[in-house]
This record gives structure tokens, sequence and C-alpha cells, in this order.
């Protein structure tokens, strides 16, 4: 970071939000632009659950991700002045770690069960990537044992994060409304906008695509809200936290001061 402002913690986690986002992506986008642009839209067992597991490892990292950036707003804003202490580079690298690790294990364990399953054909996923849902629908063995751990995964470990994070604003606002300054409720506040709307539209549509019921369940809605999910979130997030942010557009535009500065003395 060029800028000492940017060197707080809610920015490293940023950073790593961005990754996870940018990597996200990158395993839908290709292939499936790929399928496009050459009518090849055949993809081996194996492409198709590695497609799987990388996508699931980034998706849950960024659950666990975000619900850590609730805990470094909630430590900023209910904590001020134990903030640095609390949140220090050594709490920081381990919580990362944590992100990462939980993401992994997510992702190991679904794709080991989807694996397991028998597939008699025909082969044809009603999806534009290789996701749960259509690949359970597949199937031609029992699934139960499968979508059981898939959801009680799914349960403790995003209801969990969604719970952290949950807990973190309910005290966030309550410290926010005891503040007399209405200046000070509106800078508290203005620093975890970004990161709610990230949370609420990330949340929203993985409840709609993943928990809802049987009953509710429609293969059209789930694509349109799957490439939302997927592929148009990721590119929302920098958006949100950028054009919200009022450090880095400043840092933004010091840099493109100074590029302009050298750009002239040349």
């Amino acid at each position: 970071m060029l800028d000492h402002k940017l060197q707080i913690p809610m920015y490293f986690f940023l950073r790593y939000l961005s990754l996870s986002d940018l990597c996200s992506s990158s395993v839908i986008t290709p292939r499936m632009l790929v399928a496009f642009l050459t009518k090849t839209k055949s993809i081996s067992f194996q492409g198709c659950i590695a497609q799987l597991f990388f996508f699931l490892m980034f998706a849950a990292s960024e659950t666990f991700l975000l619900s850590v950036m609730a805990y470094d707003r909630y430590v900023a804003i209910c904590n001020p002045l134990l903030y640095t202490s609390i949140m220090n580079p050594g709490v920081c690298y381990h919580l990362l770690a944590a992100v990462f690790a939980w993401g992994l294990f997510s992702s190991t364990v679904i794709s080991g069960f989807i694996c397991s399953l028998t597939f008699c054909g025909p082969n044809v996923i009603d999806h534009f990537y290789c996701d749960i849902p259509p690949l359970v629908s597949l199937s031609c063995s029992s699934t139960f044992i499968s979508t059981t751990v898939f959801f009680l995964v799914a349960l403790c470990f995003g209801m969990n994060s969604f719970l952290i994070i949950l807990a973190s604003y309910v005290s966030i606002f309550s410290t926010i409304l005891k503040m007399r300054s209405a200046d000070g409720r509106r800078k508290a506040f203005s620093t975890c906008a970004s990161h709610l709307t990230a949370v609420s539209l990330f949340y929203g549509t993985a409840f709609f695509v993943y928990m809802r019921p049987a009953s509710g369940y429609s293969e059209s809605q789930n694509k349109v809200t799957s490439v939302f999910y997927s592929i148009v979130i990721p590119m929302l997030n920098p958006l949100i936290y950028s054009l919200r942010n009022k450090d880095v557009k400043r840092a933004f535009r010091k840099i493109m001061e100074r590029r302009m500065v050298k750009t002239n003395s040349q």
C-alpha cells in the first residue's frame, strides 16, 4: 500500500477479499466464455469436480472472511482504544490462515461426497458451471447422505459465520446509537456501510441458491441467481469498497497526481 491510512487491518482483509473474488470468478468465467465462443460445452468429470472444488473453496473462504471483517469493525467501533493491540499483525495473519483453512476443509468434504455419487447418464448439466444442485440431480444413487452432509456443513460454517456477523453488527449499532454526536454516528456507520452492503449481497444470493427447500427449486431462477452470485458480486465488491470509501479514493487520487507530475516532468 502506498498510503499509510490503508495500512490498518480493515484494508489488510479487504486485499484478500479482492483476491478471493478474483480467484472464484476466474474458476467460472474463462471456462464459460470458452463454451460460448467455441460452442464446446463438454467438460470432463475430473474437470467438473476440480471446478466445483476450487469454487467452493474460495466461496467458503469469502464467507469466513466476511465474518472476520465484521469482527474487525466491531473492535474498531466498540473498542477503539484497544483496536491496534487486539487486531495486531499476528492476529490478522492467524485469522487469515484460519479463513483459508476452513475454506479448504469445507470444499474437500463436500467435493469428496459429490465424488462418491454414481452417475449413470445422460450426464448433461443444466447449468453454466459445475455446481452442487445440478450435479446432485444427475446422480442415480441415493443422495441423502451427500445432501445431508452439505446441509450440515453449510449450517455449521455458513450459519456460524452469519451469526458472528449478526452479533458484531448488533453491538456496532448499539454503540453507534449511544454516541451523542450526530457526526460521530455518521462516521462510525460509514466505516461499515460498504461491508454491510457486501454481506447483504453475498448472503442474500447464497441463501437463495443453496438453502431453499426442494419444493421451491427452479433451474431457471437458480441459473440467473448463480450468475449474480459467481460473477457479478465479485466484480461489484471492489466498486462497493472503493466508491464508498474516502481513504481509497484519496489514495487513488494521490497516485494519479504523482503519475501526472512524473509524466509532466519528463
